[in-house]
């Protein structure tokens, strides 16, 4: 019993300075997003490019779920296009792809808006940081409090902000100009395993887009 006790002692001390800094370490990390969040923003509201082609991504994911019955699937936008990460088929993916800006075009904004997008996260993160913030400054104390307020707030306030901020800020359905010219990907991934190699199938595709007078025909 003595050994197990001596062999507690240090998980126990770990636990309890850990417990106790916790606030301390919210508040800095708080501090942090409330000023780095913004600009992370800012970034990607004015870069229009990014934000036609994460609006592209959202539309094709979207398309891929609804009507094609993929799941699990992530990505993300670059000015030249977006990447998608997920077991889907690349004849799916182009089509997908193909029918979701075909409906941004026709006014279908909603397809632009994505309930797993990043930004829902980005907003999640800056609300809980301002509550934070707010009740220290209103009541002086790191506490866990604090921290369980501000967690179990931005939990609802994140997405409806996270929706807004893609609406308005992350992502632009104004896509009148852009056409998807091809989907990429390594079709000779392979994996080993004792010695041997075997056919992966791809699971991370290029979707690349150009501006609709600047289609040139890229080779896959």
């Amino acid at each position: 019993m003595f050994l197990i006790d001596l062999l507690l002692l240090p998980i126990l001390l770990f636990l309890f300075f850990s417990i106790l800094i916790l606030p301390f370490q919210f508040a800095f990390y708080s501090l942090i997003n409330i000023i780095t969040i913004p600009g992370q923003l800012i970034k990607i509201a004015i870069n229009k490019k990014l934000r036609q082609n994460h609006a592209l991504e959202h539309s094709t994911i979207n398309v891929l779920e609804r009507e094609f019955g993929y799941r699990k699937l992530a990505g993300y936008a670059t000015e030249q296009g977006f990447f998608i990460q997920g077991k889907v088929h690349p004849a799916h993916l182009e089509n997908a792809a193909i029918i979701g800006l075909q409906r941004l075009q026709r006014g279908e904004n909603h397809l632009a808006i994505h309930n797993r997008c990043g930004t829902s996260m980005l907003a999640a993160n800056f609300v809980a940081a301002v509550i934070f913030i707010v009740l220290l400054w209103q009541t002086g104390m790191f506490n866990f409090f604090n921290i369980i307020v501000a967690i179990i707030l931005s939990q609802f306030v994140g997405p409806l902000a996270g929706r807004i901020l893609q609406r308005f800020i992350t992502t632009s359905a104004q896509v009148k100009d852009m056409d998807i010219i091809g989907v990429e990907y390594n079709s000779r991934n392979f994996i080993g395993i004792f010695g041997m190699s075997f056919p992966q199938t791809p699971n991370k595709f290029f979707v690349r887009t150009q501006k609709s007078d600047q289609v040139e025909i890229i080779r896959i």
